[in-house]
């Protein structure tokens, strides 16, 4: 029997918890969430939000993502807590640094994929993840990378630039209500990056609330081209259900009230 996919719907997966070890020393908290049989066809590295505004490897559309495409897409996701960044998956070592030596949790999460070997290995950045990924995620290893509510905040003109020259698919998604980069600044400030594949999205914010399957199906079609999209929106299988509670303290209203703050 059928059941409809909602927010909070977990589906098969093998899951293990994971840590990674940076070249500084520290040890982060993770998560992989691969196929429940076979080999994945891509891997996506997630790099979260703000620490210090919510951010986690547990905020929404990473959960989901873990939660469903290891079935529906046959892909592996890796999430990790950065630096000092804690989750109910546990508190990773360290403390935020300003996107500075988080350069070497994203060396790690990328080491990581490599030991591994994890398919066609994507970073996929959400907000500060986005600088991240630009400013330290270009490695030979990287196959592409994917940008949700980029704020370049960090990142600079030549990280931008250093990606234009190696080649690789960038694919940026812009909420045109964005709290921070909206698509006119952003194709401006986007230009340095002259393959960037940059999409408007209508309507949808900065925190993506209630966008999260359109945010999913551009994932895959990217990193997965040959998996039909839309994804489908019913399960015919086994499903549980996540303890959205376990996220009371960072819900989006929480998480908003620190951005119209900043």
């Amino acid at each position: 029997m059928s059941q409809k996919i909602t927010g909070t719907s977990v589906l098969p997966s093998r899951r293990e918890p994971i840590e990674l070890h940076t070249a500084d020393g520290l040890t982060l908290v993770g998560e992989l969430a691969l196929p429940e049989t076979g080999e994945p066809v891509a891997t996506l590295i997630c790099l979260h939000p703000l620490p210090t505004h919510g951010g986690m490897m547990d905020s929404h559309l990473f959960r989901k993502a873990a939660n469903r495409l290891p079935a529906l897409a046959n892909i592996a996701v890796l999430r990790f807590n950065t630096r000092g960044t804690e989750s109910v998956q546990g508190r990773s070592e360290g403390s935020f640094d300003g996107a500075q030596a988080e350069r070497f949790d994203v060396a790690a999460a990328i080491e990581f994929a490599d030991f591994r070997e994890l398919p066609n290995p994507w970073l996929v950045g959400w907000s500060f993840g986005t600088d991240l990924a630009l400013m330290y995620g270009l490695d030979p290893a990287v196959c592409g990378a994917i940008l949700l509510s980029p704020p370049l905040r960090f990142s600079q003109p030549e990280h931008l630039a250093a990606w234009a020259e190696s080649g690789k698919p960038v694919k940026a998604l812009i909420p045109e209500l964005d709290d921070f980069l909206r698509p006119p600044e952003a194709r401006e400030r986007f230009a340095p990056l002259s393959q960037v594949d940059l999409v408007e999205v209508a309507g949808a914010k900065h925190l993506w609330v209630g966008d999260s399957e359109r945010v999913l199906d551009e994932i895959v079609a990217s990193v997965a081209p040959s998996v039909r999209t839309p994804l489908p929106a019913t399960w015919d299988g086994p499903m549980t259900r996540e303890n959205a509670s376990a996220y009371a303290d960072r819900t989006v209203a929480n998480i908003q009230k620190h951005i119209d703050n900043d």
